[in-house]
């Protein structure tokens, strides 16, 4: 059995003896920083040394720690979710200046320069893409640092999904048409929210439906394109969408399963008044009279015309027939 080992001290070098240990303090941050950058280059710094304990004797302090290393960066690189932390631990003044756009970035950070950034805006109008996209598709830069870029434009974290992962206890409940079509998987559920991976936010149409299924707000995290491809094509493979698509739209989790079909039985017969039994009654004996009626003209008639043929009286067949 492992001996008992402080992760924090030991491996991050966090000389703090209170515990818990804030995000701030966990990725080794000056209070309440607001550099993105700097957030994910201490965290890219951490996860690699942790990770070098993964293998041995300590491999479950490692992986705990990961994962709350993971969970800090996602909170301290999220616009919205860091706000709320930071009001958490007392922090009253707001965030000065505006957010810088993608292309502010990327050429402040020298990931491309303004000549490469006038191709693809020009590639852009011409194909109807983002820069984002055309400055990928042109190869321009790595898709890495694209999204980076991009996550930090729109306040939304950046993850590497391999450095942390899917929740493979999430999968299941995730219908595969959606994961393919929007481009998304389950990261985990983290503060009470549900952290989507994907490379573009979710529309709120998708929100609402995995906030139906899940019962918890959803939040995106954003990461390259070709890193949720693999993770789709591990969890949600095609032929599951196919089969889905096949069965035809889910119902709602809370929809009551159905009843089989059966035939209706007989409604009961109703019962009937007094007072109408007996006009039925009068209205059978008096059709049945009527109907006499028009037999007896009818028969005497014919009988009529049958005699006239024969030469002899009307009256003659009648009286025959009747006194035989």
């Amino acid at each position: 059995m492992p001996k008992e080992l402080d992760v924090y001290r030991e491996w991050l070098g966090i000389r703090e003896s209170a515990r818990p240990l804030n995000y701030y303090q966990l990725l080794r941050l000056k209070p309440f920083e607001d550099d993105p950058a700097k957030v994910r280059g201490n965290y890219r710094k951490m996860n690699a040394h942790v990770r070098k304990y993964a293998a041995g004797e300590y491999g479950a302090q490692s992986q705990e720690l990961l994962n709350e290393l993971a969970k800090a960066m996602l909170v301290l690189t999220d616009t919205v979710r860091k706000t709320e932390y930071d009001a958490s631990q007392g922090r009253t003044d707001k965030r000065a200046g505006r957010g810088r756009t993608l292309e502010e970035i990327l050429v402040g950070r020298k990931v491309i320069d303004s000549a490469q950034l006038d191709k693809a805006r020009r590639y852009a109008k011409t194909v109807g893409v983002e820069i984002r996209d055309a400055v990928m598709q042109q190869k321009l830069a790595p898709a890495e640092q694209v999204m980076q870029a991009y996550a930090e434009s729109v306040g939304l974290p950046f993850v590497d999904v391999a450095d942390v992962g899917i929740d493979e206890s999430l999968v299941p409940q995730v219908p595969a048409v959606l994961a393919r079509q929007h481009s998304c998987a389950p990261l985990m559920i983290d503060d009470g929210r549900l952290l989507m991976v994907s490379p573009n936010p979710l529309v709120p149409e998708v929100e609402d439906q995995l906030r139906l299924r899940f019962g918890v707000p959803v939040r995106t995290v954003l990461c390259t394109p070709g890193s949720i491809h693999e993770a789709i094509n591990q969890y949600f493979p095609r032929e599951a969408a196919a089969a889905q698509l096949a069965a035809g739209p889910a119902k709602p989790a809370t929809a009551a399963k159905p009843a089989e079909k059966t035939a209706a039985p007989a409604a009961p017969a109703a019962a009937i008044d007094p007072n109408q039994r007996a006009a039925n009654q009068k209205r059978r004996v008096t059709l049945a009279i009527l109907g006499f009626n028009f037999s007896v003209i009818a028969f005497v008639a014919a009988a009529f015309l049958t005699g006239a043929a024969a030469g002899l009286g009307w009256w003659y067949f009648p009286v025959a027939v009747l006194v035989g």
